[in-house]
C-alpha cells in the first residue's frame, strides 16, 4: 500500500526538498521519513529527493491511503477519488489545536470528517477535543462508528546538542507565530519587567508572514530584544536552543506544545501558564506553572539568575531526572511506531 499526504500549505524548494520550518511542514518531512516514497499531493507534479509530487487525480485509490492534515478537506478528496468506482482510504491527522475553529461550520465539518474517517490525533488533549466535537456535532449513528487513535507528536531526541550557556541570559519566546492565542503582548509585559530588573536578552524567531506585524515591531523596539527570521536549518535551531537559558510561555491553549518541549530536552527552564496543556507534557509538581502575570515574572526571574537551581528543581519533581523523564514520555519513536500501527490497523497496509 502506498501512503499520499495532503497538506496544502506545504511548499517544495528548487532543491526537491520540502521548505519552511513551521509545525506542519516539519509533520510532512517526518511522514515522509516514516512512509518513503510516499506521494505528496500538489498542484504540479515533480520528482523530489525521496518522494513525488502528484496532484489528487493522479492518485490511484486502489492501492494508496491519503494522509490528510487538512481534516475539513476528507470528504472533497473523498469525492474526487470515488469518482473511479473505487472506495478511497483516507485518514485524518489532526496535529492543530481545535480550540481555534470557533465558526460553527468550521467545527461541523470538523466532527462530520474525523466521524466518517478514522483519524490520528497528535495526542490525547487533541483526540479528546476531537471526540467532543463528533459527540456534539453529530448524530449518534454516526458518531458510534468513529475512530480516533492517539500518541504523543514526540520530538527527534538526537538533534539536542550539549548546553553552551551565555552571557547574557536567554529569554526564548517559544512560538514563531504572533497570534491572539499565543497572548505576545504577555509575554512582552512580563519580560519588559524582567529586565529593569536583571540583564537579560529576549530571542524571537518568527515566521515570515509574522515578521512585519505590528507585535513584532513593538518587541524588536527593545533594547534587549532581537526578532527575526525562523533558523535556516534544524541544526542552527538546535544550536540555538542549546544556548537558551529560560522560555515563558503565554498561550492559552495547545493542541501538543512540540516548540515547549523542544526547548526543555534542550535544557531551557520553561515558566508555563497553570493550564490544562502545560500540565498534559509535564510530571506532577513541576515548579515552574504561573496563574498570575506577577508569579510568571518571579519564575521567570530565578530561571535567568539561577537557572542550575531551578533545573534541580524539575529533576525533583520527575523523580530523579527531568530530561530523562521528557526523553521517555516525548520521543518521536513512539509516534513514528504508532502511526505506522495505526496505518495497518485501519486499512491493512
Amino acid at each position: 500500500m502506498k501512503i499520499a499526504i495532503n497538506y496544502p500549505d506545504a511548499r517544495v524548494g528548487p532543491d526537491g526538498h520540502v521548505a519552511d520550518h513551521d509545525a506542519g511542514s516539519t509533520l510532512v518531512r517526518r511522514l515522509l521519513r516514516i512512509f518513503p516514497g510516499s506521494t505528496l499531493i500538489g498542484d504540479d507534479p515533480r520528482s523530489c529527493v525521496g518522494f513525488a509530487v502528484r496532484p489528487l487525480e493522479l492518485v490511484d485509490p486502489s492501492e494508496t491511503v491519503v494522509i490528510n492534515m487538512a481534516a475539513l478537506e476528507s470528504t472533497g478528496i473523498w469525492r474526487t477519488l470515488a469518482r473511479s468506482g473505487r472506495e478511497p482510504k483516507i485518514m485524518n491527522f489532526v496535529w492543530k489545536n481545535t480550540s481555534s475553529l470557533n465558526h460553527p461550520v468550521e467545527r461541523a465539518g470538523i466532527a462530520l470528517s474525523c466521524a466518517l474517517f478514522p483519524t490520528f490525533a497528535n495526542s490525547e488533549r487533541t483526540a479528546g477535543e476531537v471526540q467532543e466535537m463528533i459527540d456534539r456535532w453529530t448524530i449518534p449513528t454516526i458518531a458510534e462508528k468513529a475512530e480516533v487513535s492517539w500518541v504523543n507528536l514526540g520530538i527527534r531526541l538526537d538533534h539536542v546538542l550539549p548546553r553552551r550557556d551565555p552571557d547574557v541570559p536567554v529569554v526564548l519566546y517559544p512560538a514563531i507565530y504572533l497570534s491572539e492565542r499565543k497572548q505576545p503582548q504577555v509575554f512582552l509585559d512580563v519580560v519588559e519587567r524582567l529586565a529593569r530588573r536583571t540583564p537579560l536578552r529576549a530571542e524571537a524567531r518568527l515566521h515570515e508572514s509574522h515578521l512585519a506585524s505590528e507585535a513584532a515591531m513593538r518587541l524588536s523596539l527593545r533594547d534587549w530584544a532581537w526578532v527575526g527570521p525562523l533558523t535556516a536549518t534544524r541544526e542552527d535551531y538546535w544550536a540555538a536552543l542549546a544556548r537558551t537559558t529560560a522560555f515563558l510561555a503565554t498561550a492559552t491553549d495547545e493542541s501538543y506544545g512540540l516548540e515547549y518541549i523542544e526547548a526543555l530536552v534542550a535544557g531551557a527552564v520553561g515558566v508555563l501558564p497553570d493550564r490544562p496543556w502545560a500540565r498534559a507534557i509535564l510530571p506532577a509538581g513541576y515548579p515552574f506553572l504561573y496563574g498570575t502575570t506577577a508569579e510568571a515574572e518571579a519564575m521567570l526571574l530565578r530561571a535567568v539568575t539561577e537557572p542550575d537551581a531551578c533545573r534541580r528543581e524539575a529533576d525533583a519533581a520527575a523523580g530523579g531526572s527531568f530530561a530523562q523523564w521528557l526523553r521517555a514520555r516525548h520521543s518521536d519513536d513512539r509516534f513514528d511506531a504508532a502511526i505506522v500501527e495505526q496505518v495497518e490497523r485501519w486499512f491493512g497496509a
